[in-house]
């Protein structure tokens, strides 16, 4: 498989984001829960246990990184079915990521934003998501997980040119 990087660096208000794109053949509730549920984040991004309102605090396992690393994970806004906004802070720095649904058609567009931060590494940084967007997008149509051999260090280069639009 030979993915194909989709990021583009956006301005925003409070400085940059990596913006990203997917669409599913799914309604917007299974999309959703694919987000927000800990049974379905565990398919392609991680389990999550605690109360899951805006405010609140979770505890996430990443369980398909070595080790199945945790982290706290703050709930900064949660509008169902629509918006998911949340803040993680771990070793390799703020994670300020946000999940906008919109459905037409039977087709739901996912746009998922990080808002970086200055020192932000975008060249690692993109392909992973590249890559769990993508293990997303397989879980949601039951299909197998991608590789993440196939996201970097092959799409680097191209994170490595971007600029803001």
């Amino acid at each position: 498989m030979r993915p194909t990087p989709t990021g583009r660096l956006v301005a925003a208000a409070a400085g940059t984001d990596l913006e990203m794109v997917r669409t599913f053949k799914a309604p917007i509730e299974d999309v959703w829960a694919s987000i927000t549920e800990p049974d379905r984040t565990a398919r392609w991004f991680a389990h999550w246990r605690g109360d899951g309102r805006p405010g609140a605090t979770v505890r996430i396992a990443l369980v398909h990184e070595e080790g199945s690393p945790e982290s706290d994970l703050t709930i900064i806004a949660c509008e169902p079915p629509h918006r998911l906004e949340v803040e993680t802070v771990d070793e390799y720095g703020r994670w300020h990521l946000e999940a906008r649904l919109a459905e037409a058609g039977g087709v739901t567009t996912l746009t998922f934003l990080h808002h970086l931060d200055p020192d932000t590494e975008v060249a690692t940084t993109g392909p992973g998501w590249e890559y769990y967007l993508d293990f997303l997008a397989a879980s949601v149509a039951g299909e197998p997980a991608p590789s993440f051999d196939d996201y970097y260090p092959a799409h680097r280069a191209y994170y490595e040119g971007l600029t803001t639009a």
